[in-house]
């Protein structure tokens, strides 16, 4: 009755991933909300003890950095502020209430005691904030346990890529410039000339020859198919300079080196049509290399596969 619509190619202003089709896909897509959770986590906190650090600097008064650099101060110092904070107050008392300078200098004693107490006290605490044993200890353990936690995961989906079940299909793909060219190399016809193998090259539609429908810059006219539910080994070189065969939907992204051969392997849990690109810039015509890779029960796999065999 219901049906979904999948998002195996990219889209205009597109943000977020296309579609998984592999189980490495989804891990890939599990790990980054994963990862994205702590990371707007730390970014709230930081925002939060940074409104709370400028509040604490905004309240104090503008002698707090004088205070505060001379925290441990001498007899001298003492005065020094002394004269600058209660000199005003005294001879005002004096001026308008005929009080002598004599008998204010009790009064100017006990006011100056409690104020630099109580700014005293305020640079205490920011002492104790910025020169604080556990509180660091606290802000290592913290990042160090959620870096654990990170690393778990990400370790998990490292391992789940390698290669751990012997594959039913392999796929050769070599790169050139500017197209692909792949052999399934499990299928081979004798001949007279020799042993003959399943390959055909792969290059983009131009976009004048394009159908309705058609994606520009992602169509070919030849493209490999693949079974769902069935392990694939993928080979990957290149003939002249370095390419990258990437499919964002199969979570493969294999760069192909000349004169090495590199391997990836995938098991596609659903039938679609996925689209990929060279990811590694080798030219001119870098942006024309697309991928297009249709994944198929076996028993319309086993068709296309004879029907290719029978034109070699």
């Amino acid at each position: 009755m219901f049906s979904f619509l999948y998002l195996d190619v990219a889209v205009p202003f597109q943000l977020g991933f296309q579609d998984p089709a592999t189980p490495v896909m989804e891990g890939i897509i599990d790990l980054h909300h994963h990862i994205n959770f702590f990371l707007l986590v730390i970014l709230l906190s930081v925002i939060f003890f940074l409104k709370k650090l400028l509040n604490y600097f905004m309240i104090l008064p503008e002698t707090l950095e004088e205070l505060s650099s001379n925290y441990y101060y001498d007899e001298e110092t003492y005065f020094y502020y002394k004269d600058k904070l209660f000199n005003s107050l005294t001879q005002e008392l004096n001026l308008r209430y005929q009080i002598p300078l004599e008998q204010m200098q009790s009064v100017s004693n006990f006011f100056h005691f409690i104020i630099v107490y109580l700014y005293i006290s305020k640079i205490k605490k920011l002492n104790s904030i910025i020169h604080h044993h556990n509180l660091e200890i606290i802000w290592t353990m913290i990042p160090t346990l959620i870096l654990i936690v990170i690393a778990i995961p990400s370790f998990a989906l490292l391992y789940s890529i390698d290669e751990i079940v012997n594959p039913a299909i392999t796929i050769k793909c070599m790169g050139h410039q500017w197209y692909w060219c792949y052999e399934y190399s499990d299928y081979c016809l004798k001949s007279e000339n020799g042993n003959l193998f399943l390959n055909f090259e792969s290059y983009m539609i131009p976009e004048d020859d394009l159908n309705e429908g058609d994606f520009r810059l992602l169509e070919v006219d030849d493209f490999i198919v693949v079974p769902t539910e069935v392990h694939v080994r993928l080979i990957i070189s290149a003939s002249d300079v370095l390419h990258s065969w990437a499919v964002p939907s199969l979570g493969v992204k294999i760069d192909a080196v000349p004169g090495r051969l590199n391997q990836a392997s995938f098991f596609i849990k659903r039938e679609g049509i996925f689209y990929g690109q060279c990811s590694e810039i080798c030219g001119v015509n870098h942006g024309f290399m697309p991928i297009v890779v249709k994944a198929t029960s076996l028993e319309n796999y086993i068709s296309w596969i004879s029907n290719k065999l029978e034109n070699v």
